[in-house]
């Protein structure tokens, strides 16, 4: 069997995979990325942040090509939950991080997005080999050296490399082999039933391509515009509910909508998708997890093979892009012999970390269901430590740039007495959905990393110096792509 040798070999093509491969192959070094399945493919995950689409897929040169893919506006989120009968909604562009051309991302079908991704890998120089399943890593002594896979003809092969990526998702059969264990959540333990509908209503604009998270008595239900007329519907019930989501399916999920009036309401004239990609009722675990381990010499979890946090502010391709970013940084630094691998690794690990834990400790609190949003938007400044408003706290959150990292920022946009002054007159206006969110004295810092990556995508070499997230840790290079040693004026 012939060996070959790469300086990096990532097993799993999806958002962190093609993210990672991508951003060491744009720094000159040799990657190979093994995905099992034959894209185009189906996946759950539809609704995006800003920060993904302002912040890594700018840096990634894709935002053109996503803008051209006619996949539905996103520029908030709306809500049924916690103690209002009615509905409210909140905007990303509440955020001063994320106000004007950044204030949006997109509703995508990932087949198409992740398409989008891997496509772009190839083109930046990434080896993209698909219908091949990594099997097994290789070893010597404490050090993961490589992996063994299956190609799309059956034959097995094994591959050399410094570093072995595991972006494999929830379903990962390496996550093991960096050791230690997977923490389940005992608070997050749910089950999701979904399928695809066709006529579905729509919110009233400028909201149409909003994301509606909608609570009844035994979890809740998400609903989100892929096109015009096609929307992904999906009910979320706690473990103990499980038997809601077993036997038939289609009566199940039909039930299901049954105890969600507003749901019912805008499928009232929908037709469920029965054929293609989108014809099957689907049931998954979101059970949230993360693993005592995310990384030993050599090898590397990103995205779902480390963690997973519930998805009602559809954080999980966020933390995808984003963990690949993070963990790329690391690669490219011990590539390029700037760091040792443990500094860069540790710096990784605890970013990633934190970003997982600010989602964690958040979503804890939002479930409190029998709360009004005031309360959601004072737990995110909690958890997040920030200086900034409760709303804009709470948006950056929601946005993804509560690390407050430049390049995850598009546009640097000062605080003001204009700002102020319209959202005082907004909390006078007649938008009742919207009142309640800038009447709480609200919304800021979810963000000294998060934000900071769409700003260094604009500004470079001019952003502003970044400090350590960390004591003693370390600060990202001018242009996103290295980790550089923090050295005080």
């Amino acid at each position: 069997m012939s060996v070959e040798e790469f300086d990096v070999v990532v097993a799993g093509g999806g958002p962190s995979g093609s993210t990672l491969a991508t951003f060491v192959a744009m720094q000159g070094h040799r990657v190979l990325l093994l995905e099992k399945e034959l894209f185009p493919r189906y996946q759950i995950g539809e609704s995006l942040l800003p920060s993904t689409i302002h912040g890594v897929c700018q840096m990634l040169g894709v935002t053109d090509e996503l803008a051209a893919a006619g996949f539905p506006i996103k520029r908030g989120g709306t809500f049924r939950w916690g103690a209002r009968p009615e509905p409210w909604t909140f905007s990303f562009s509440v955020s001063p991080r994320i106000t004007g051309p950044s204030s949006f991302a997109y509703q995508v079908e990932r087949a198409k997005f992740d398409q989008i991704l891997l496509n772009n890998a190839k083109r930046k120089g990434v080896d993209v080999r698909e219908e091949c399943s990594v099997t097994d890593v290789l070893e010597e002594g404490e050090r993961v050296t490589g992996v063994r896979y299956t190609d799309r003809d059956g034959n097995e092969r094994e591959v050399k490399a410094t570093f072995v990526i595991d972006a494999s998702g929830n379903k990962s059969r390496l996550y093991s082999k960096v050791g230690g264990s997977r923490n389940y959540s005992e608070f997050f333990r749910s089950l999701a039933l979904f399928g695809y509908f066709e006529g579905g209503k729509r919110l009233p604009e400028p909201y149409s391509g909003n994301i509606l998270s909608v609570a009844f008595d035994n979890g809740w239900f998400w609903y989100i515009p892929l096109s015009d007329t096609l929307t992904s519907v999906g009910a979320v019930v706690r473990r103990e509910d499980a038997d809601k989501v077993q036997g038939d399916r289609e009566k199940a999920l039909g039930s299901l909508i049954a105890e969600a009036p507003l749901i019912a309401e805008y499928l009232a004239d929908a037709k469920r998708v029965t054929t293609g990609k989108y014809g099957e009722i689907r049931v998954r675990k979101d059970y949230s997890y993360n693993q005592t381990e995310f990384w030993r010499p050599g090898m590397i979890l990103v995205g779902d093979a480390a963690c997973f946090v519930d998805p009602v502010f559809s954080s999980g391709v966020h933390l995808a892009t984003y963990s690949g970013l993070l963990a790329a940084r690391s690669i490219n630094s011990v590539l390029a012999g700037d760091l040792d691998e443990k500094t860069a690794l540790t710096e990784f690990e605890a970013r990633y970390r934190r970003e997982y834990s600010v989602y964690y400790e958040f979503l804890v609190a939002f479930y409190e269901m029998n709360v009004n949003e005031e309360s959601y938007f004072w737990q995110a400044k909690k958890v997040t430590k920030s200086k900034n408003t409760d709303l804009e706290s709470f948006v950056d959150l929601v946005g993804g740039v509560s690390s407050g990292e430049n390049a995850l920022v598009h546009q640097l946009v000062e605080r003001s007495a204009e700002f102020a002054t319209a959202v005082d007159k907004m909390a006078g206006g007649d938008d009742a959905s919207m009142v309640p969110l800038f009447k709480s004295q609200v919304v800021r810092q979810v963000m000294q990393e998060g934000g900071q990556e769409q700003m260094r995508v604009v500004l470079g070499e001019d952003a502003e110096p970044e400090m350590p997230l960390f004591p003693g840790g370390l600060v990202v290079s001018p242009d996103g792509m290295k980790w550089l040693p923090h050295h005080p004026v």
